[in-house]
């Protein structure tokens, strides 16, 4: 929804973000893809919106990538010609809801199992349609996915024999690799290494692996350094946030999304409350470092946000060198901006001080 209204008539807290700050991530990362020539699937979990799941493709993604069914029939709504449920897809009824989007767009699944391989398989057919699937590889986090070698060629074969299924290829996330300092440019060089004897293995059991599907925010500007890889699915990267910056995959500055908060109580001196707590905010707490705190005050960088309640933000300004009175409205980049964005129904597109869009948060919610 397109509307012009000034910053200050939005009532708060607020979900807001930075347009101009947002068309640059975007152009950025599309600019990076087409120079290595990697395939972009964005994962709409950050913003879970239709709204920028259209930017995403419009600046030049090949399809999107979404965690659940629920995910994907929202998604539908930016009419890509592929998406990617990159989570195994267990039960009768999340598959018969997949099917009905597999008949309006191409549907490829990720999956680590025979038992998940088996259950889609039956759907396809009993609907008569096509499904690919990515057979997933652990290669460091230890979440989901088979092991190399072995499991991982063996589960390939299987989805090879299923009837009305597509082996497209491998996927895997990079999830353990948390930034690029030197533990992490080693972590990243030993995945370079795993991946190529993958793909050896494959070549050698005449297996054609087409897409080799991976990718994260921390890692997403060294994924050309990865030999093999084909497509990424970034998600953060649109908004990016705190961890983000901390992880080394983006500065402050690019920092498009932040909760717009006012100041309800300094009663306390050295503390000020904000309107906002546990159900504005994502609990996580900054990664790569020991401190409790919740997010990045922009107007006072010292300040500590270092407690919630579900409706309170407490934030320590004792030592911050900054002065704020009640009313006063604050903007606070939480530590991660996907499971902030989960908790907002809207969220307003702002170019300096006015509001140029509002747009809902449609896949908010969708868990199932």
């Amino acid at each position: 929804m397109l509307v012009y209204m000034h910053v200050s008539e939005i009532d708060t807290p607020a979900l807001i973000v930075d347009l101009d700050i947002l068309e640059h991530n975007l152009c950025r990362v599309a600019g990076y893809t087409r120079e290595h020539g990697l395939r972009l699937r964005p994962h709409t979990k950050t913003h879970k919106s239709t709204r920028m799941a259209r930017r995403q493709l419009e600046s030049g993604a090949a399809g999107l990538t979404v965690a659940k069914v629920s995910e994907a029939e929202v998604m539908l709504g930016a009419a890509p010609e592929d998406l990617l449920v990159a989570y195994p897809v267990i039960g009768h009824s999340k598959l018969a809801r997949l099917i009905d989007v597999a008949r309006r767009t191409r549907v490829t699944v990720a999956l680590d199992s025979t038992f998940a391989a088996r259950q889609l398989s039956d759907a396809a057919r009993a609907a008569q349609v096509e499904i690919g699937v990515l057979a997933e590889v652990d290669v460091g986090l230890g979440r989901v996915g088979v092991a190399p070698g072995e499991p991982l060629l063996r589960l390939a074969q299987t989805i090879l024999k299923l009837p009305h299924l597509e082996f497209a290829g491998i996927t895997f996330y990079p999830g353990h690799i948390k930034d690029l300092e030197e533990p992490g440019r080693l972590a990243l060089a030993q995945l370079g290494e795993l991946l190529r004897e993958i793909l050896a293995q494959f070549r050698r059991a005449g297996l054609e692996v087409r897409i080799v599907s991976g990718g994260s925010t921390p890692t997403l500007f060294h994924s050309h350094e990865l030999e093999g890889l084909t497509e990424i699915r970034p998600g953060t990267y649109v908004f990016n946030d705190v961890n983000t910056v901390r992880s080394g995959g983006c500065r402050l500055e690019d920092c498009a999304a932040s909760i717009l908060a006012t100041v309800v109580s300094t009663a306390r001196p050295g503390q000020m409350i904000v309107d906002g707590g546990s159900k504005t905010f994502s609990s996580d707490r900054p990664v790569n470092s020991a401190e409790a705190t919740f997010g990045y005050l922009v107007e006072a960088p010292a300040a500590r946000f270092h407690k919630m309640n579900e409706e309170h933000g407490f934030i320590d300004i004792a030592h911050c060198g900054a002065e704020f009175s009640i009313g006063d409205r604050v903007h606070i980049i939480p530590n991660h901006i996907c499971v902030a964005v989960n908790l907002h129904d809207q969220v307003y597109g702002v170019r300096g001080d006015a509001v140029e869009e509002v747009w809902k948060v449609e896949a908010r919610g969708k868990l199932q």
